[in-house]
């Protein structure tokens, strides 16, 4: 048996190296592992962008809305009712007479407004009643004969 590792002598068992290859300038290689490494990493650096943009937004949203309710808080403490304050005894009060000039006081108007009238009858309730105390007012009725007998007689 002769192995190329050996040499051709029997009895001396040397080992030969092999030849050795020239030193090779390696490819620039683009894998796809790669290329899609760098896209997740973008793309995960856009997210966390964003998660702290919607961060900020909440925070700013909480503190309003945290003003706001404190606003509510003290305007519903401002519009509890309380008590008086003690009147001071050592100057009494002294009642004054008003300036004021007193109302005069009027005669009650009980005369129905025209859109209050019966419509089928065209008279106001005044002239079912009858005559008030007050004084006699023509009736609707009447009104219109008045109406009439002055177109007649222009």
């Amino acid at each position: 048996m002769n192995f190329w590792w050996r040499q051709k002598e029997p009895n001396k068992f040397c080992l030969i190296k092999p030849p050795v290859k020239k030193n090779n300038i390696p490819i620039d290689l683009k894998l796809h592992s790669d290329i899609r490494a760098m896209e997740r990493a973008r793309f995960a650096h856009q997210f966390r962008e964003e998660e702290i943009n919607q961060a900020i937004q909440d925070g700013k949203r909480e503190t309003i809305k945290l003003e706001e309710e404190e606003e509510i808080k003290r305007l519903r403490k401002e519009l509890i009712p309380k008590a008086q304050l003690m009147p001071y005894f050592d100057r009494p009060f002294v009642p004054r007479r008003s300036k004021k000039q007193p109302t005069v006081p009027r005669e009650p108007k009980f005369c129905i407004p025209r859109h209050k009238t019966i419509k089928c009858c065209r008279m106001s309730c005044n002239d079912m009643r009858g005559p008030s105390r007050l004084q006699h007012l023509p009736s609707s009725v009447e009104k219109a004969e008045a109406l009439y007998k002055n177109r007649i007689l222009q």
